[in-house]
């Protein structure tokens, strides 16, 4: 088993960061790739980004590219999504998974789940 706490979410202005947190306890953190995908209100969850077990490989959706950075301290058992230049649209409830499948942009390989943290971008 292992669980998942993300932390960071909030309220921003459009054009502003957030630093997402996710937090893993239980088996060996690093053995699993981990994922980020948000669910926005009355939206299917998409993925956003994903990073291999040691943090060598990075994905990300196309609606994320080039303003979100996912990476992970294996140390400290926590993945973290920086999101820069926020848009309305960013606005979702952000959940982090762990896979052992890496790189997967599809849900159901993700087999653990964190509780979400809200991320609001006003216009």
């Amino acid at each position: 088993q292992v669980q998942l706490v993300e932390s960071g979410g909030g309220l921003v202005q459009a054009g502003g960061s957030l630093r997402l947190s996710c937090a893993a306890s239980g088996r060996t953190f690093s053995s699993y790739a981990m994922g980020w995908f948000r669910q926005a209100p009355g939206k299917e969850r998409e993925f956003a980004a994903a990073i291999s077990w040691k943090g060598g490989n990075t994905y990300y959706a196309d609606s994320v590219k080039g303003r979100a950075t996912i990476s992970r301290d294996n140390a400290k058992n926590t993945v973290y999504l920086q999101m820069n230049s926020l848009k309305p649209e960013d606005t979702a409830v952000y959940y982090c998974a762990a896979a052992s499948i890496s790189g997967s942009i599809y849900s159901h390989e993700y087999e653990y789940w964190g509780q979400g943290t809200q991320v609001t971008v006003s216009s």
